[in-house]
């Protein structure tokens, strides 16, 4: 079942992701900028006008999330 949004919002969205992968996933995006992220990758994957593939962080920083959440 969907839940229901104002009109002014989206819909939630249910999406399954294991716990560590998203926990390093908030320490590299911040953790209120997940949902913005994973948006912004749904337009590009549809070819949205003007939609870019997010970057990603470099190697050594999602190094240091992993080292972060684990600590």
């Amino acid at each position: 079942m969907v839940s229901r949004a104002k009109d002014t919002h989206t819909t939630n969205r249910v999406f399954r992701v294991p716990d560590q992968d998203w926990e390093d996933f908030g320490v590299l995006v911040g953790e209120r900028n997940r949902a913005h992220l994973l948006r912004e990758f749904i337009a590009w994957y549809l070819r949205r006008p003007k939609a870019a593939l997010p970057k990603r962080p470099e190697a050594r920083d999602a190094g240091a999330a992993r080292n972060i959440a684990e600590s």
